[in-house]
């Protein structure tokens, strides 16, 4: 999968997690930030993220500072994810 799939895959994976109903994927941009102004995202929803990334994709964060670089946007999840998953 390339980095553009796996973009595309996290939007959905992100809106069903999250029960997200009223967003379709074409709302979300690659860029938009997860939490504040973007998405609007809190704490709960950061740790529902952790779960998903490390139970779909096989990938964990270890520390809360790794969660804020990671948890950016979606290219910054998307990123962790290339750079962490196991071949």
């Amino acid at each position: 999968m390339n980095m553009d799939e796996l973009i595309e895959q996290l939007k959905v994976d992100i809106i069903e997690q999250l029960n997200l109903a009223d967003l379709n994927k074409d709302d979300i941009q690659a860029d938009t930030p997860l939490f504040g102004t973007g998405l609007g995202l809190d704490s709960i929803d950061s740790l529902e993220l952790s779960v998903l990334l490390e139970r779909k994709y096989g990938v964990k964060i270890t520390n809360s500072q790794e969660g804020k670089k990671v948890f950016q946007s979606l290219r910054t999840m998307a990123e962790f994810i290339m750079e962490n998953q196991k071949k």
